[in-house]
């Protein structure tokens, strides 16, 4: 789990907050909590690591319109939502717009710290996958055109041969382009280079 993360709990019932506090804080996690939506986003800043449990009915601004703001906005901070009786459609909804979990009240406390632990344990897996897709993005930058031309039919199971004619240069020509692209994305096999090609791809795990 990474240290510096913080659970950030928003609610606008105040005895909710309070004991929700106190039971993260007691198993040694950061906790900062915030009575509207409105004073999260006043306070919370893009990247931070950590996890986000969120009430689905709040005056102003709710559960759910916070968490698809935050969706419009590019964050990726993992949402648990805290759903009353009768909110339990809302926490589909909520699912479905990519909420890591729900949690319906009156809840173990347990439940509740397992989903926070599986969050904050997503949180760092999808961060460690971004900063690996940014890392080979910045390598694929420093390829020539034609290098990316050979890196693209390699990784299309293309032969030396096949690519050669294709380019309309010598064999020999091609195994010094795909050398060079080996080198440059620092890929050990033509296996570690079709994972990294799959990785940069758009729709590639972030």
């Amino acid at each position: 789990m990474t240290l510096d993360a913080t659970v950030f709990v928003v609610d606008d019932d105040q005895a909710m907050r309070t004991s929700l506090q106190w039971l993260i804080e007691a198993t040694g996690m950061t906790v900062k909590t915030y009575d509207s939506a409105a004073a999260f986003l006043k306070d919370y800043y893009p990247g931070r690591a950590g996890c986000l449990l969120l009430d689905v009915r709040m005056p102003g601004m709710s559960g759910l319109e916070l968490q698809a703001h935050l969706a419009t906005e590019g964050h990726r901070l993992p949402v648990i939502m805290i759903t009353g009786h009768g909110d339990v459609a809302m926490a589909v909804r909520a699912m479905k717009a990519g909420a890591v979990d729900f949690i319906e009240k009156p809840f173990h406390d347990e439940d509740l710290l397992r989903s926070i632990r599986n969050a904050l344990e997503f949180d760092e897996k999808t961060r460690a996958s971004r900063l690996a897709k940014a890392e080979i993005v910045r390598r694929l930058a420093e390829l020539t055109p034609r290098e990316h031309e050979v890196m693209g039919m390699v990784t299309d199971g293309r032969s030396n041969k096949e690519i050669a004619a294709a380019l309309g240069v010598s064999a020999k020509t091609v195994e010094a382009h795909r050398a060079r692209v080996m080198e440059k994305m620092r890929a050990d096999s033509l296996a570690d280079l079709v994972r990294m090609a799959l990785i940069a791809a758009p729709e590639g795990p972030l």
